[in-house]
């Protein structure tokens, strides 16, 4: 299958998995991850009509996006990955959000670094916060507490802007392990907007290739989809 017919077999099943729950198809939003993939193939799900991508290599996307965001300002990218510290400058400048904000100190660090964005207070770094939420990743807020804490970090900063929560559910054929993710994702999400009521909670990055019409069915807004649609 390539990659025209696999994005629209993907945006089929996205609809199918939203009718199931009584959602909306435009309430979710399809990523491309194209981490690994050459310039040829994002050129490729491009015309098929994804407009969002994710990296998760700072130095890979530094290679790939400048000269095809100039091609095609309507990409937005944003950064999945962990990111250290010392790639922060090269995606404050490339990147439009930063899904994987998993501690106190990158955001210290992008809210510095965010000044010398084009227009910060106009054209703010879009941050989530990444939940901890499966035993099998490392990475993450691992309470409801640190992420308020986090949040109130990120509310120091005027040239970032909070945009809601990223978890990566567990790698099991266990059903009923993966919709226990998706649920604590959306009920910090819930515990957050009752604490922070002027912040935009509203993007739930949650589903990947193998569980999305789940994390459809439990609340995701925007699902990350490499291999289903690039193949491995």
């Amino acid at each position: 299958m390539g990659i025209p017919e696999a994005v629209e077999t993907i945006r089929e099943r996205i609809q199918k998995a939203c009718s199931r729950s009584g959602r909306k198809t435009e309430e979710v939003r399809l990523m491309g991850v194209s981490k690994f993939h050459e310039p040829p193939a994002i050129e490729e799900a491009w015309q098929a009509g994804i407009r969002l991508f994710g990296e998760s290599r700072v130095q890979e996307a530094a290679v790939k996006f400048p000269d095809f965001k100039v091609k095609h300002p309507e990409t937005e990218l944003h950064m999945i990955g962990s990111l250290q510290r010392n790639k922060a400058k090269i995606v404050t400048g490339l990147f439009d959000m930063v899904q994987s904000v998993d501690r106190d100190e990158l955001i210290a660090e992008l809210g510095r670094l965010t000044g010398a964005r084009k227009n910060p207070m106009i054209n703010p770094l879009m941050i989530l916060l990444e939940y901890h939420t499966a035993e099998d990743s490392k990475s993450g807020y691992p309470d409801l507490d640190s992420l308020f804490r986090a949040a109130e970090k990120a509310l120091e900063f005027p040239g970032l802007a909070l945009r809601g929560l990223m978890t990566m559910a567990p790698l099991t054929q266990d059903e009923a392990a993966v919709r226990a993710s998706f649920r604590a994702m959306v009920s910090a999400r819930d515990a957050l907007a009752a604490h922070f009521p002027a912040v935009d909670w509203s993007c739930l990055s949650m589903g990947m290739s193998g569980d999305f019409e789940i994390a459809i069915e439990e609340g995701s807004t925007l699902v990350r989809i490499g291999t289903a649609i690039f193949n491995p």
